[in-house]
């Protein structure tokens, strides 16, 4: 898995990507806006998929931690009654470590999502520009 600063570069280029394709797209003719929006709906559509996948492969393994987590803090419980001031220092950190884990995991799926709700906004955005073409296109015609 990359590294959250990654991803969110990776994010922010997409953005930017996003932006810069529609201002293209507004100043090109019909037929380059629509291979444009082609490309924009196989990126989207990966991306979309990419999550379903990670999130597939993932939240298996993710149930059965979170299983783990809901065990060991059952176990460290009882642990603390018996010796409280060792028990508790050793649990703190390790729950620290899993919850660390979990909040990392989740930020990576957002921005995952992010990044998939950013090519979908460039597939809409490069969709309602041809919309657009195309009325204006009928209007001339008519």
């Amino acid at each position: 898995m990359k590294k959250l600063s990654e991803q969110l570069a990776d994010l922010s280029v997409r953005a930017k990507n996003a932006e810069g394709a529609a201002a293209a797209a507004e100043k090109e003719a019909r037929d380059k806006v629509a291979a444009r929006r082609e490309k924009a709906r196989a990126a989207a559509t990966a991306a979309v998929e990419k999550v379903s996948q990670d999130l597939k492969s993932t939240g298996e393994s993710v149930a059965k931690d979170w299983s783990a987590v809901k065990a060991k803090v059952a176990g460290d419980i009882s642990a603390l009654k018996t010796n409280v001031a060792q028990v508790k220092r050793q649990s703190d950190a390790k729950l620290a470590a899993k919850r660390a884990d979990l909040l990392e995991w989740e930020a990576a799926m957002a921005i995952d999502y992010a990044i998939a709700s950013v090519e979908q906004a460039t597939l809409a955005t490069l969709d309602a520009i041809d919309g657009r073409l195309a009325a204006e296109e009928a209007k001339r015609a008519a």
